[in-house]
C-alpha cells in the first residue's frame, strides 16, 4: 500500500510540472484518463501470430477504476509533438502462487507525429502515431521499455477533446512482461497567446493588439461594411468597397468626403455637384440653372436687348438694333459728297515744320470738318496722320501720331465733337501718296486723312 501511495504522489507531481502541446496555436496540452494494461503471459517474447488475439481479447485487461494516466504534450514543429506520460495500475498475477494484485507504474517519453500532415487537416479529428521509450515497474521489478503505437484526439472545441491511445511496450530484460497499454481520457489544449482576446492567436493575428474578425486575420472592421479598417478610408462610417469603404449618399459614384454636394447627385468634373443645363456652372452657383450660359455671366446666357444679333456685352448700342460690323450700332450712311469734303478739308490742314502745331488759317478748315461731323452725330471717325520721308523714320512715326492727336484735340475742345466719336492714329512715312523725291510730292505726303469708322 505504501508503494501505491508513493506511485500516485509521483504521478501527480509529474503531471504538475510537465505539460505538452498539440498544435502551434496551443503549444501545450494536458490529459487525464484511465489506462488499460493487457499483459502477455508467459513473460518474454510472444509469438507474432498470437499478438492479434491478445490485443483484441479483453479477458486479461487490467483497469484501475480511477484517474490512472496523466499526459503532458509539447508541440515541437512540423507535426511532431513530445509526449510525457505517467500511469499506474494494478495487475492481476494469476500465474503466481499467491494470486495477488501487483502494483504497476510507468513513466514514458514518446514522440508523436500528426497524420493530418499527410492526409490533410480534418479539423476535429487528429490521428497520430508515436514511438518512444520509458521506465516501467511491475511487482517491484523495473526496466526500460520500447514504445510504439497510435491514437487520436477528437476535439469538442478549440481547447477540449477526447483522447484515445493504444500502444505496444517491448521488454529487453524480461523483468516486466511484454504488454499492450490502452488509454482513454480528456485532453486540454492551452498556451496560445491572444493579446486582444478576439479568439485569433497572435501568431495568426495581423492586428494582435486590436480585437478583430477571423475573416480579416484578426483585424477590425469598425463600421461593419466588410472592409477592414486598415483598407477603409472611412473606418467609422459604413460605405462601399468601390469607394474604399466610404459612403455615397447621393449615389453619384463620388465618396461623400470628396463630394461638394453629398446629397445631390452630380459629376466628378464638378466635384459631385449637379449641373442641370450642362454649361459648366454648378447649379448652386448658376443663376439660370436650367438654361446654359457662360460662367462669366453666372451661368446665364448673355442678353441681346435690341435683338440685333450682337450681345449686349459687345453691343455699343444695346437698346438700338444695329449691325455687327458697327459693333451693334445702326450703320451710318454719309453722303459721298460729305466724305469727299471731309478729306479735302483735311488735306488743307497744315502744321508748322517739324511740329504738331497748326499754321495760321488752318483752324478754319477744322471748323468746316466739325460742321460736317455734326451733321452725322451717330458717325464715328478715325483721324490718321502721315509724314514725308525726310528725317528718321522713328521720329516721323511719333510726329504723325502727335499731329493726328492735335486734330482730335481741336475738334473735341474747340468744335464740341464728342471724344467717343473720334480716334487718332499715326502712320509715319509708311503710306506715301506721292513721290518723296520732289518738293511737291513731299508736301502731298504730309497730310491728315479722315476715315469713317464702321
Amino acid at each position: 500500500m505504501k508503494q501505491l501511495k508513493l506511485a500516485v504522489m509521483a504521478l501527480f507531481a509529474f503531471a504538475a510540472v510537465n505539460v505538452s502541446a498539440q498544435d502551434s496555436d496551443n503549444p501545450w496540452a494536458v490529459g487525464f484518463g484511465v489506462n488499460v494494461v493487457d499483459v502477455q503471459y508467459p513473460w518474454g517474447n510472444v509469438p507474432i501470430e498470437t499478438l492479434g488475439k491478445d490485443y483484441i481479447g479483453t479477458s486479461d485487461w487490467n483497469v484501475l477504476p480511477s484517474i490512472s494516466r496523466v499526459t503532458v504534450d509539447r508541440y515541437l514543429n512540423d507535426g511532431f509533438t513530445l509526449q510525457l506520460a505517467g500511469s499506474i495500475n494494478k495487475i492481476e498475477t494469476v500465474y503466481t502462487q499467491n494470486d495477488t494484485d501487483e502494483l504497476y507504474w510507468a513513466v514514458d517519453a514518446n514522440v508523436k507525429y500528426d497524420l493530418n500532415n499527410i492526409i490533410g487537416n480534418t479539423g476535429w479529428w487528429d490521428p497520430y502515431v508515436y514511438v518512444g521509450g520509458g521506465y516501467t515497474s511491475f511487482a517491484d521489478e523495473g526496466e526500460g521499455m520500447l514504445n510504439a503505437g497510435a491514437g487520436f484526439n477528437t476535439w469538442f472545441n478549440d481547447n477540449l477533446g477526447l483522447n484515445f491511445q493504444s500502444g505496444y511496450k517491448q521488454t529487453f530484460a524480461d523483468k516486466v512482461p511484454v504488454h499492450f497499454q490502452h488509454s482513454l481520457g480528456l485532453v486540454f489544449k492551452f498556451g496560445g497567446k491572444d493579446t486582444d482576446g478576439d479568439g485569433i492567436y497572435d501568431k495568426e493575428d495581423a492586428c494582435p493588439e486590436v480585437a478583430g474578425l477571423k475573416e480579416f486575420n484578426g483585424c477590425p472592421d469598425t463600421d461593419g461594411d466588410g472592409i477592414k479598417d486598415s483598407d477603409d478610408a472611412c473606418p467609422e462610417v459604413k460605405g462601399l468597397a468601390a469607394l474604399n469603404g466610404c459612403p455615397d449618399a447621393d449615389g453619384d459614384g463620388i465618396a461623400d468626403k470628396d463630394d461638394a454636394c453629398p446629397t445631390e447627385a452630380g459629376t466628378k468634373a464638378n466635384n459631385g455637384c449637379p449641373d442641370a443645363d450642362g454649361d459648366g456652372v454648378v447649379d448652386g452657383k448658376d443663376k439660370c440653372p436650367n438654361t446654359a450660359g457662360p460662367a462669366e455671366n453666372n451661368g446665364c446666357p448673355w442678353p441681346d436687348t435690341d435683338g440685333d444679333g450682337v450681345l449686349d456685352k459687345d453691343d455699343k448700342c444695346p437698346n438700338e438694333a444695329g449691325v455687327a460690323s458697327n459693333n451693334g450700332c445702326p450703320e451710318v450712311v454719309i453722303k459721298e459728297e460729305a466724305v469727299k469734303q471731309l478729306n479735302e478739308f483735311a488735306r488743307a490742314i497744315y502744321f508748322n515744320s517739324g511740329k504738331s502745331t497748326f499754321r495760321t488759317g488752318t483752324t478754319g478748315k477744322l471748323d468746316l470738318i466739325a460742321g460736317i461731323m455734326k451733321e452725322y452725330p451717330k458717325a464715328n471717325f478715325s483721324i490718321q496722320g502721315h509724314t514725308d520721308s525726310q528725317g528718321a523714320a522713328a521720329y516721323n512715326q511719333k510726329l504723325s501720331e502727335r499731329r493726328a492727336a492735335a486734330v482730335v484735340t481741336y475738334l473735341v475742345n474747340q468744335a464740341g465733337i464728342s471724344s467717343s466719336r473720334l480716334s487718332s492714329k499715326g502712320f509715319g512715312e509708311d503710306y506715301p501718296i506721292a513721290d518723296n523725291k520732289t518738293r511737291d510730292g513731299r508736301a502731298q505726303n504730309r497730310r491728315v486723312e479722315i476715315k469713317l469708322v464702321k
